[in-house]
């Protein structure tokens, strides 16, 4: 079983958080999206320290499907360089484990 991860990103509409999620659950590249927001990011960008509302999506996926996950993201995704970024999941239930791998294909 390829290792779980929780790939993370952000977006500047709460509609665009919710189009992309549903992007990926469709694709098969994620089992489970989460949305936060509004949230503050403070950020340097084009010399000029930045600070925007944006929404958080914690995408559940795993390792294997990371690659098409992120492409996907770039393809849909509004910003100029989005955060796309992935953390392992060191523990889980096995039955949420295994249920996350059954939603995932990458074929």
């Amino acid at each position: 079983m390829s290792q779980a991860i929780v790939v993370q990103t952000t977006t500047g509409s709460r509609a665009d958080a919710e189009q992309l999620a549903e992007i990926l659950v469709l694709h098969s590249l994620a089992g489970c999206v989460q949305i936060t927001g509004p949230i503050t990011s403070v950020y340097r960008w084009k010399d000029a320290v930045q600070k925007d509302e944006e929404f958080l999506l914690s995408i559940k996926t795993t390792e294997q499907a990371f690659t098409p996950l992120a492409e996907l993201i770039r393809k849909h995704h509004r910003y100029e360089v989005p955060e796309i970024i992935a953390l392992p999941i060191a523990y889980g239930s096995s039955e949420y484990l295994a249920w996350l791998a059954e939603q995932i294909t990458t074929e």
